[in-house]
């Protein structure tokens, strides 16, 4: 078995002008109902993955508030304890960032999921 060909990954900015190489083909072609299963998987993975972000960025910036309101201040000066300063400027970013990329990870994992089972046909 040899290395399956790849499509190549395409910008489409625009529509195709005549005379760089692209020829503009208006078929219409009935689509396979498992290709529209295929999809219909990868969007409520996708969903899936959206709302568990939402939710872990959702849970502890949400309730950072209440935890600065309840937290015992130092004394009741007008200046802000250090502490306050680290959890609200330091704590959350590196967390935003490993987010971020699970997130990436995991939507990345679920597209080469679908090309790998529902290969598109090119014509």
């Amino acid at each position: 078995m040899g290395a399956e060909s790849v499509p190549r990954r395409e910008v489409v900015t625009g529509r195709p002008r005549p005379g760089n190489g692209t020829t503009l083909r208006l078929e219409s072609r009935p689509v396979p109902p498992e290709s529209d299963v295929a999809v219909s998987r990868l969007m409520h993975r996708q969903l899936r993955a959206a709302l568990t972000v939402t939710g872990l960025l959702v849970l502890p910036l949400g309730l950072l508030p209440l935890l600065l309101r309840l937290a015992p201040l130092t004394g009741m000066a007008p200046r802000v304890p250090l502490a306050v300063w680290f959890v609200l400027g330091v704590a959350p970013y590196p967390a935003l960032l490993a987010i971020g990329a699970w997130y990436v990870r995991r939507a990345e994992r679920n597209e080469t999921g679908l090309a790998a089972r529902a290969p598109v046909e090119r014509p």
